[in-house]
């Protein structure tokens, strides 16, 4: 029999899912993490844990928690995770792919329109009772159509962004760490460095993931280099970014504004100097949220549990980069 750890609150119909496989432990909140000391002390005697991006599974946890066998995380990324200490410790981890990329794309989507056309901007316009006539560059904002978008990361989120740029007669072009030739031949989208894509997009959007090599990438020098009309996308992660000098940016005008859905320290801080720009729009890693995309999210994870509860592999099981 399992026993099983759950650090957010899920449906009563998948919570049902995994007491069919044994015990179950729920912490009962949506919003508020699991406190880390409380987290620790709850896995001690788990097999399995459904765990999101805010819990850290380090080398503490797998020493606190011998009879562990999977971790299920609930998102594509798992850099919550120290693969190489799970593997050291026979724990199989396993992710989320496929099942939020067209989502996620939407959203980025959405914040490339919302910061193109000022829309947060003009909805406060009005609320504040500032409309009081027509300009005729009253909030006038930046064309999507026939512009050049460029693409930092062509996965499959980058792919599904693109895909959804061809009704605007967009040009596509990309950098990755190696090409995607599917992406040229569907989509027509070009490979170029990363230095040409900077300097020629009307807009960057990036959906890397964390690695060594993506850390900070965007740095005050990019940014200088970007066009001063051009605008900045976050869906990817944020410690892609170096924040002072996106801040910077923004100042002084290098770039036209940004929308970001992930920042370095999440939840952002209502102090954060990012904020306090009209032109510049958050939302609270948001990319997934749609009741669809979250139940299979949730779905995906119980699939990966009862995998390796039935002593089979996790269907989406994690290697590290060694295999």
């Amino acid at each position: 029999m399992e026993k099983i750890l759950v650090t957010r609150r899920i449906p009563q119909k998948f919570l049902e899912r995994l007491e069919a496989l044994g015990e179950v432990e729920m912490w009962d909140h949506e919003l508020t993490p699991m406190p880390r000391e409380q987290f620790v002390e709850a896995a001690k005697d788990k097999t399995a844990l459904l765990v999101t991006l805010s819990e850290r599974i380090d080398a503490t946890l797998f020493e606190a928690a011998p009879k562990l066998k999977v971790v299920a995380n609930m998102a594509v990324g798992y850099d919550n995770i120290d693969l190489q200490i799970a593997e050291q410790s026979h724990v199989q981890v396993a992710n989320t792919p496929g099942v939020l990329t067209e989502t996620t794309a939407e959203l980025g989507f959405a914040l490339m329109m919302a910061t193109s056309r000022r829309i947060v901007e003009a909805e406060k316009y009005v609320q504040q009772g500032q409309w009081e006539s027509w300009g005729p560059y009253l909030l006038a904002g930046k064309d999507i159509y026939q512009s050049k978008v460029g693409i930092f990361g062509m996965g499959e989120i980058g792919r599904a962004f693109a895909r959804r740029l061809k009704g605007f007669n967009a040009d596509i072009l990309y950098h990755n760490r190696s090409r995607n030739m599917k992406a040229e031949h569907e989509l027509g989208a070009f490979y170029t460095s990363f230095d040409t894509l900077i300097k020629e997009s009307d807009f960057v959007i990036c959906t890397a993931p964390s690695t060594p090599e993506t850390q900070n990438t965007f740095n005050k020098e990019v940014f200088k280099n970007m066009r001063n009309d051009a605008i900045f996308i976050n869906i990817g992660r944020g410690d892609l970014v170096v924040e002072e000098d996106l801040v910077e940016a923004i100042e002084n005008g290098e770039i036209a504004g940004c929308g970001l859905d992930v920042v370095r320290d999440e939840p952002i801080r209502t102090d954060h100097p990012l904020l306090k720009y009209p032109n510049v729009v958050v939302t609270p890693h948001i990319g997934s949220a749609s009741v669809l995309t979250r139940d299979q999210m949730i779905q995906t994870c119980i699939l990966n549990i009862e995998d390796v509860a039935q002593g089979l592999l996790a269907r989406n099981q994690v290697v590290t980069n060694t295999h």
